[in-house]
């Protein structure tokens, strides 16, 4: 008998025989795969959009926000020490650009600059020509970048940079162990220079806050400059983030050479980080709104609140408080939000606030003004992802000087803005009723 034909069918037997064996490891690998997949997009969606967390504030302490009960209790519930400021606004691109610039180049021993956004061009070149220069010279220069909002910008685009002794990190760079991490960024935007002078507010860097570019207008937008001691406040909030991004506590005696004195108006740095949905951010607006006796105006790209923040807002309305609100118009980066929004500013304009959109570009200011007296400023858009899920930093100050100041901004940007009516809510079509809908959905308490 010819044996040398059975190895060949019995090879043959046993692989048929194994096969289902293999199929039945992959299928249940990638049942897992599928499984681990479906958990992180639903924790993915709950964090986008809720539930958050239900609040509400009972009264004013110290009856008024003028008060120094008041300023003590903010501070203590926001976890930020009083300290003090001189701070001047800055309007758009072609204001505050150049005075960091300047700053950039004067600074001796420190520079800490922190973005969500850091675009490659031309604007972001000469950011880079004037921290390598400086960091050439012996000042310590240090960027944390957020790795989502400046995905588009190469590491290499830093080589330069870190050839001439300068630091750079990504804040949540995506890697596979990091993951769970993804969904949460640092949103804020801030520049420190040798421990005394600051930037802070909505404007990352990138062309579109200076120029006309292919995708629109130049965006409005609002930076604050800082000087005295409630800079140190934005050093501890820079701080925080140079540690997780870098690994490295940040030391040095070139980083903490201030300048002593209380100069200024009374200002806190609040520092806000995803706790659970009861961040510092959320903490300060609401207790600012519920204080409100005469006026809230607030400016805001994205005006998504939560329901407990438009409820503050109704129950300010209600009370007699003139609210007026400015969003994002059809220039607004994110057309989606714009409509989703539609539904809350439904719900405030039936309780008598004032809403208006801005018509000739994408304004990306985030501010608000309570009273004529307290004013915030900084990176905290008036939605869900800011008071839950990023890093956000924001200053409040009571500087009626600045108020003034706001206000006027504010008047300004009205005139060129559009008042949102309930009638033009109701003529929507099939797809504002789509909107409509939506809205309703992402209300995240029951």
């Amino acid at each position: 008998m010819d044996h040398s034909s059975e190895t060949p069918r019995k090879n043959i037997a046993n692989n048929q025989e194994n096969r289902p064996k293999c199929s039945a490891g992959k299928r249940a690998l990638a049942a897992i795969g599928v499984g681990a997949l479906a958990i992180y997009g639903a924790r993915v969606l709950i964090n986008l959009f809720g539930p958050s967390l239900p609040y509400s504030m009972r009264e004013c302490p110290g009856g008024s926000n003028d008060s120094a009960e008041f300023l003590e209790f903010l501070s203590l519930v926001t976890d930020a020490p009083v300290r003090h400021a001189h701070i001047q606004a800055l309007k758009n691109g072609p204001e505050f650009y150049p005075q960091e610039i300047a700053a950039i180049r004067r600074a001796r021993r420190a520079i800490d600059m922190e973005f969500y956004e850091f675009k490659e061009g031309k604007v972001s070149a000469v950011f880079l020509e004037a921290l390598t220069e400086r960091a050439q010279a012996g000042v310590e220069v240090r960027v944390v970048l957020d790795a989502i909002g400046s995905f588009t910008t190469r590491a290499s685009y830093f080589k330069e940079l870190k050839a001439a002794g300068g630091q750079m990190h990504w804040y949540h760079p995506l890697r596979w162990h990091t993951w769970q991490f993804a969904n949460n960024r640092s949103h804020r935007k801030l520049l420190v220079i040798d421990g005394h002078t600051a930037f802070v507010g909505g404007a990352g860097v990138a062309d579109h806050w200076m120029m006309e570019t292919r995708q629109g207008p130049r965006w409005r937008d609002t930076v604050f400059h800082l000087e005295g001691d409630a800079v140190g406040g934005l050093i501890s909030t820079f701080s925080e983030n140079w540690l997780e991004a870098s690994g490295k506590i940040l030391t040095g005696h070139k980083q903490f050479e201030f300048h002593g004195g209380h100069r200024g108006v009374p200002a806190l740095v609040v520092s806000s980080t995803p706790s659970g949905g009861g961040t510092h951010a959320r903490i300060l607006f609401q207790a600012l709104i519920k204080s409100a006796q005469k006026s809230i105006t607030i400016t805001t790209p994205y005006f998504l609140p939560d329901r407990s923040a438009r409820h503050a807002l109704e129950d300010a309305s209600q009370r007699g408080v003139q609210v007026r609100v400015l969003v994002a118009g059809p220039h607004i980066d994110h057309p989606v939000v714009r409509g989703v929004s539609r539904h809350d500013s439904r719900h405030l304009l039936e309780a008598g606030a004032k809403i208006f959109e801005y018509q000739p570009s994408m304004i990306h200011a985030k501010t608000m003004v309570i009273d004529e007296r307290w004013c915030v400023f900084g990176s905290t858009n008036f939605d869900h992802r800011s008071f839950a899920l990023n890093d956000e930093v924001n200053v409040a100050a009571i500087d009626p000087e600045l108020a003034d100041t706001l206000i006027d901004q504010f008047r300004e940007d009205l005139r060129e803005s559009r008042p949102l009516t309930l009638e033009m809510l109701k003529s929507r079509r099939l797809v504002g009723n789509a909107e409509l809908v939506a809205g309703t959905l992402l209300e995240r308490e029951s």
